[in-house]
């Protein structure tokens, strides 16, 4: 028997697995523009988007999934599997930090899916202003990385925002040194964001002693500039490769390879409870001694695991502070409804900046 005569059995399987995949997909489609016809009939036109509900289908999804794919590639074919039948209930417009080709762009791509339209803003400022202006349905910011910390301006941006954190994803970053030619040869200069350039340093350090490390706005933005620039190298994501045409010289020199930056999904609504939730909250306290331990004592007392704590300047008076505050659960759990409760009675102010499902895979 040849080679063909055992394969064309299951090629044929394949083809009819294919026919039942593309019905069963048109028909989860036109439910889907049912749903959206009950919507606009009772008055919830503005309401297509439920983080909670994709969060929710999401990690059945996951955990049934029985293999040969890893669950996160399941999950990324049914996200855009959504994002396609969302997109007949109302297509999404998503700011991000840009320009085109960042990791932010394939953070808010990777939530939402590819059935979106992007905007690329200029500043973290500009995604907040974006979305509060109602020109975008939502934002997708950077807020931490896992080697090189908070990023401090989203923080800042919480204190006078009327928006909710209403997702988060978290992205593994692998960064990769970009060249017109491929080669390192004649590397003389380093482009990259700050933080790029600081997770990478100890690989620059190893293969590139003598190149010079220049900081720029994004590592999109070094990749464009090294288009017509011999000599010069950016260090950048396989998007901004093939955006801008250049060749990865090397691939994943991120001195971590464990490298994750998280992102918030920013917008005017409220995220329902999803089962698997964070809740992200804002305290100004009065700056007197204990005053700190005082701010945690009721989120210990109710049994709550808190994930992080930053503290900012409020922009209110000389050394005064705000909290920032991520705790496990959603505001609608009773324990975190009750430590939330506390809080306000005895910090000065209390902003509950969102209540979240946790990022999928």
């Amino acid at each position: 028997m040849s080679t063909d005569d055992k394969l064309d059995p299951l090629r044929d399987g394949i083809d009819a697995l294919d026919e039942q995949i593309q019905d069963l997909i048109n028909r989860r489609a036109a439910l889907a523009r049912e749903i959206a016809e009950v919507k606009s009939t009772d008055g919830q036109a503005t309401n297509f988007y439920r983080p909670d509900r994709e969060a929710k289908v999401l990690r059945r999804i996951s955990e049934r999934n029985t293999g040969p794919l890893p669950d996160e590639e399941v999950v990324r074919l049914f996200r855009e599997i959504m994002s396609a039948c969302l997109a007949l209930e109302k297509p999404l417009s998503i700011a991000f930090l840009g320009p085109e080709g960042t990791f932010t762009q394939a953070a808010a791509l990777k939530h939402f899916g590819h059935s979106v339209t992007t905007q690329a803003m200029g500043g973290i400022d500009d995604v907040f202003r974006e979305v509060e202006a109602g020109s975008a349905d939502y934002g997708v910011v950077p807020v931490e990385n896992s080697t090189e910390g908070v990023i401090s301006h989203t923080l800042d941006q919480f204190q006078h925002s009327p928006l909710n954190i209403c997702g988060e994803v978290e992205q593994r970053i692998h960064h990769h040194l970009l060249t017109q030619d491929g080669s390192l040869d004649a590397v003389q200069r380093v482009l990259a964001h700050q933080q790029a350039l600081a997770q990478c340093h100890g690989w620059l350090d190893t293969h590139l002693p003598h190149a010079e490390h220049v900081a720029v706005s994004s590592n999109a933005e070094a990749a464009r500039m090294i288009v017509d620039a011999p000599g010069n190298a950016a260090i950048a994501g396989e998007m901004a490769a093939e955006l801008y045409n250049v060749a990865i010289a090397a691939r994943n020199i991120e001195d971590q390879p464990d490298n994750t930056t998280r992102f918030l999904v920013i917008g005017t609504r409220n995220a329902r409870p999803s089962g698997a939730d964070k809740t992200s909250v804002l305290v100004s306290v009065h700056n007197r001694p204990g005053a700190l331990s005082a701010l945690l004592q009721p989120i210990a007392s109710n049994g709550i695991s808190m994930t992080r704590i930053e503290s900012r300047p409020s922009r209110q008076g000389m050394w005064e502070y705000v909290f920032y505050i991520d705790l496990e659960g959603h505001r609608d759990d009773a324990p975190v409804a009750a430590a939330l409760a506390e809080l306000e009675a005895q910090a000065f102010a209390v902003k509950v900046l969102g209540s979240y499902p946790k990022a999928v895979l």
